[in-house]
């Protein structure tokens, strides 16, 4: 028997905040049930579950979400993601339009943006 994962769970100080953010990211509906002040809140289609703790942020993230735009370029989506309130972490993207970016959620969570599948296609 084998295992798999059935959500990649987010620790956050406001986890229906932080979630709405992601939803707004991925185009997927929070849960029918999730709502303002819950300690927890979950993107089903994007198997993320945020849970509400105690504790900040205070390091850098040991796993990251790495994101491939599928309708925009690469630098459409971060100024997309920019616009709903990540920031710019570190930009890693190269004048030939390779590399990438690094981004923060609104909480600090790294997450990286990649060149979409047709940009690599044409290079």
């Amino acid at each position: 028997m084998t295992s798999r994962i059935r959500h990649v769970t987010i620790d956050s100080s406001d986890a229906y905040a932080l979630a709405s953010f992601w939803s707004e990211v991925f185009g997927e509906p929070l849960a029918a049930d999730d709502n303002p002040g819950d300690p927890e809140a979950l993107i089903e289609g994007a198997g993320l579950l945020f849970v509400t703790v105690p504790e900040k942020k205070t390091v850098k993230n040991r796993v990251h979400l790495d994101l491939q735009p599928q309708d925009r370029t690469r630098d459409e989506e971060v100024d997309r993601l920019l616009a709903l309130g990540a920031t710019l972490v570190d930009d890693h993207r190269k004048p030939d339009g390779t590399g990438w970016a690094l981004l923060a959620d609104p909480e600090g969570n790294e997450f990286c943006v990649e060149r979409s599948a047709a940009e690599r296609a044409a290079s």
